[in-house]
């Protein structure tokens, strides 16, 4: 009978790590191209209205939004449960709208300023006097073509 036996220390093989850096750059490469980063960071929270005929907006980068609805429950304590109106990431009133549109137009090209849209995306509950005052605002400051942001009714 014959008896086996370890005659040397045997070493586990090296794993081949060449194509490691492949792999993170695709990895990396995917993330890049799925994750979409937030411009602006809500304070209100806002449930957006239900409508039947609804149009797909072209350029998104001449589209300017403003937010109006009830503060987020950490804010709610400073500001109240009645509807706010955001601007970026800041709370503001409707006397500081003028200067935000025309803050938003400086940021662009003469040609892109005048093709301009302000996008309104209000709570379904809040009252219309505020967005009432707002298209004021608007108008005061020549930012004449208004969007209404809505779901599509099914």
């Amino acid at each position: 009978m014959a008896k086996f036996s370890k005659t040397g220390k045997r070493e586990m093989p090296q794993l081949n790590t060449s194509s490691l850096p492949d792999l993170i750059f695709t990895l990396l490469f995917f993330f890049m191209i799925v994750t979409t980063m937030r411009e602006v960071t809500l304070k209100v929270e806002f449930r957006i209205p239900v409508a039947s005929e609804l149009e797909k907006l072209e350029k998104k980068s001449l589209v300017t939004f403003i937010y109006v609805g009830k503060p987020m429950t950490e804010f709610r304590k400073a500001m109240g449960t009645e509807s706010r109106i955001q601007l970026n990431d800041a709370f503001a009133e409707v006397s500081e709208i003028q200067d935000y549109i025309f803050q938003e137009r400086a940021s662009m090209t003469e040609e892109d300023a005048q093709q301009m849209t302000v996008s309104l995306k209000v709570d379904q509950d809040t009252k219309m006097g505020i967005v009432t005052d707002i298209k004021q605002a608007l108008r005061q400051s020549y930012a004449l073509k208004i969007n209404y942001s809505a779901n599509l009714r099914q």
